[in-house]
């Protein structure tokens, strides 16, 4: 199992307009998704959603989504690890596979694994 490491974050937004415009100043580019359900932004090797559902799905906080190759046994190992499941692994479109969990701190850890 391994990581290419942080390269995405998610935030969770109540207004996506405002967000969206916020965003693109601060990144200085138009997203590449735009869709009621997220926006995504690429910028500096990073990619940048933004939620609208996010504070409904719970999440308090911007989400970094550690990139990696087995998605189902890294969540396994944080379950092990004792970690809580948020959100179990689910396709999101294309292939591309999401989970998050809360560590025992209260940290919220996101899981990404694209299709190979």
């Amino acid at each position: 199992m391994t990581t290419t490491g942080v390269q995405t974050i998610i935030y969770p937004v109540k207004d996506a307009e405002r967000a969206k415009a916020l965003f693109s100043a601060l990144l200085e580019v138009e997203p590449y998704a735009d869709a009621p359900y997220y926006v995504g932004f690429k910028a500096a090797g990073q990619d940048v959603g933004l939620n609208p559902n996010g504070h409904a799905q719970g999440l308090t906080g911007p989400v970094p989504y550690w990139h990696v190759s087995d998605i189902r046994g890294r969540l396994a190992a944080l379950v092990e690890a004792g970690a809580e499941v948020l959100q179990d692994v689910q396709d999101v479109g294309n292939g591309r596979l999401i989970a998050s969990v809360k560590d025992p701190d209260g940290n919220l850890v996101g899981l990404l694994q694209d299709p190979s």
